[in-house]
Order: structure tokens, then C-alpha cells, then sequence
């Protein structure tokens, strides 16, 4: 059998959630307000497939640039390279 090759290859143990979890919305990440400038931590929740980023920038850390309709538009450091990230409320978690 060929190996898969798709964007979500690999993210078994990532998206996993618990079973207390499963098919709950955390509204309080959901309704938080972000502004420009804020820092934030990018956790890719696996209940939620609309506006998730690629799930290498699980774990990442970086500042919201401006509001993309119900999505943020984040400022991802990647190596050397600085990347955009368009993620929706459910997949950002704010950092102090």
C-alpha cells in the first residue's frame, strides 16, 4: 500500500483528544479577541477542521499581524524565515 502524502499525514497522536474532550467547543478560545501585536501560542484543536493550520506549526509561537474575517493572520517564525499563518480563534491560545 502506498504511503499517504496528503497535508494531514502524520497527525494521529497531534489531534487526538481525550474522551472528556471529544466533540466539546472551548468557547472562552473561541470568543477571545485578539488585537495587533498580541502574542500568541498556535495548538491545533482536532475537533475543529475549519481555518487549522498545517500541523507543522503545532507548538509555534507568534504575534497576530490583523483579523482575516473570523481568522487571525499570524506572524510564525520558521527557521530563518518569517511566515504568515491564517488560523482561525480555536487554534490560537493567548500567551503573557
Amino acid at each position: 500500500m502506498r504511503r499517504s502524502k496528503g497535508t494531514r499525514q502524520g497527525t494521529r497522536s497531534i489531534l487526538k483528544r481525550s474522551k472528556a474532550q471529544s466533540g466539546r467547543l472551548n468557547i472562552r478560545r473561541i470568543m477571545h479577541k485578539y488585537e495587533p501585536g498580541d502574542r500568541v501560542g498556535i495548538v491545533l484543536d482536532g475537533g475543529q477542521q475549519r481555518g487549522m493550520p498545517h500541523r507543522r506549526f503545532q507548538g509555534r509561537t507568534g504575534f497576530i499581524q490583523e483579523q482575516q474575517g473570523k481568522a487571525y493572520v499570524v506572524a510564525v517564525k520558521d527557521g530563518n524565515m518569517q511566515k504568515t499563518v491564517i488560523a482561525r480563534p480555536e487554534h490560537l491560545r493567548p500567551l503573557e
